[in-house]
């Protein structure tokens, strides 16, 4: 009986890394949830990086926009900043998130590889990433006039 009791544990060890491995094995990385995809974009307020009261964020989205999250420090927001300048040239309407940065990082960001936001919000405590279910950032999600998303884009949008 003690014998049994010294063995259960390496044994039950072994059992969840034979169970992680197989999900591991048949898990695709690749997947990306869209689950807000067809539904209409969470209404909030959020504070606009130029300062001023926070005020509806959907209201940006009249006439179809795309909905940019990125941050000052994200390697591939970096290199995603001349394929979103070119959209803007282009007359794509973008509104962009800082999520969970900091303003002043946020304008250094913004002066530093250019600003093609119609608008930027500021999301310092992440609340919108969590109603977008971003997974990271940059994601960028395809809003049409009537508030619905019809796609997201998770990574860099490149040219």
């Amino acid at each position: 009986m003690i014998r049994w009791l010294t063995i259960l544990p390496l044994a039950v060890l072994v059992a969840l890394g034979l169970l992680f491995a197989g999900y591991a094995l048949h898990h695709d990385p690749h997947v990306n949830p869209a689950a807000l995809v067809g539904k209409t974009a969470p209404d909030m307020a959020l504070a606009p990086l130029a300062g001023g009261p926070a005020r509806p964020f959907r209201s940006e989205t009249g006439g179809g926009v795309l909905i940019n999250f990125f941050q000052s420090t994200c390697a591939p927001c970096v290199e995603e900043a001349p394929a979103l300048m070119a959209l803007k040239v282009q007359g794509v309407r973008i509104v962009g998130v800082a999520w969970k940065d900091p303003p002043d990082k946020t304008k250094g960001f913004l002066d530093r590889y250019g600003d093609p936001f119609r608008s930027v919000f500021s999301d310092v405590n992440g609340r919108a990433g969590i109603e977008y279910g971003i997974t990271g950032v940059p994601e960028t999600f395809a809003v049409a006039a009537d508030g619905k998303i019809l796609a997201k884009h998770v990574g860099a949008l490149l040219a």
